[in-house]
């Protein structure tokens, strides 16, 4: 077949693509120039969003282009690599793993366990017992090749776009929060002599919330529902997953990613950070209230 001529009725039709680059579909349009953007390029202002040239290139008021830093759409910085610590955050967990494989003994000391061993054996070590550190070493701990492999490709595949639109430290503390929101709720329900390790606590936070930014820019939902829905079946039907700490991440992405995309430009940091801290209030009282229990 031939290929569709330029300028023809079609391709007229077709959906746009970003002007920086060329193989990402987007329905947003800088308000100045009016070109197409992708999340990644898109800078927030008073009024919609700009492309990083028009914010180069100054407001057009006499101003600096330096006076106002460029942003992201939840405020966040625009940096040169933004993609940077979605790969810090690959590496980490890729070189815990070889340090795991190298040191066999290292996975005890690193994995999320709520008390062990049971009573009436003596000492005992876990949350219960003040090594709280678990609940984010489990975060980066991974056994099986499969596990981390999987892990690994979400976070990069979710994680880029996230950082891109989000901005370092907005995207940092939704990996954290999402993460440690998934080893408590894994500590509060699970069985204390179970050990929890993995990541996915934190990659499903980063499926909420990329579901609460595709809804933001009224992108087709279907695909990351599709996906979701595909991982909770995996999540409830396979045997050694922890299902609690799936959907603690999942909630904890969804209230912190809202709150990020959603929050009123007059006071998007105290709301977006504030969130936050609210969810940490929230961690820190479950898993004190699961160690009262248990001890």
């Amino acid at each position: 077949m031939d290929d569709q001529a330029a300028g023809s009725p079609q391709d007229a039709h077709s959906v746009p693509h970003c002007y920086r680059h060329p193989d990402r579909e987007t329905g947003i349009r800088c308000t100045r120039c009016e070109r197409p953007i992708c999340p990644e390029c898109m800078v927030n202002a008073s009024v919609g969003f700009q492309c990083p040239e028009c914010v180069r290139s100054g407001s057009g008021t006499g101003h600096a282009p330096t006076a106002a830093m460029p942003r992201t759409l939840a405020g966040g910085t625009v940096a040169a690599d933004p993609h940077l610590l979605t790969k810090i955050l690959v590496g980490i967990n890729v070189a815990v793993f070889i340090a795991v494989h190298l040191r066999e003994s290292l996975l005890n000391d690193l994995v999320l366990i709520g008390r062990w061993p049971p009573a009436p054996f003596l000492p005992t070590e876990g949350v219960a017992d003040g090594e709280w550190y678990r609940l984010v070493t489990s975060m980066f701990t991974h056994e099986e090749i499969w596990h981390i492999a999987f892990n690994m490709l979400s976070l990069w595949w979710l994680g880029g776009p996230l950082e891109a639109a989000l901005g370092r430290a907005r995207y940092l503390a939704l990996y954290f929060v999402s993460g440690l929101a998934g080893s408590t709720l894994a500590y509060l329900l699970g069985a204390p002599t179970t050990a929890t390790l993995g990541a996915s606590g934190a990659i499903f936070g980063l499926f909420g919330a990329t579901a609460v930014l595709m809804r933001r820019l009224d992108y087709d939902m279907r695909p990351i529902i599709a996906l979701l829905v595909i991982n909770l079946i995996f999540t409830f039907t396979w045997a050694n997953i922890s299902w609690q700490a799936h959907i603690g991440g999942l909630v904890a992405g969804v209230v912190v990613g809202y709150a990020m995309v959603h929050a009123p430009r007059e006071r998007r940091s105290l709301v977006q950070y504030g969130t936050c801290a609210l969810m940490l209030a929230v961690i820190v009282g479950l898993t004190l209230l699961r160690t009262a229990q248990l001890t």
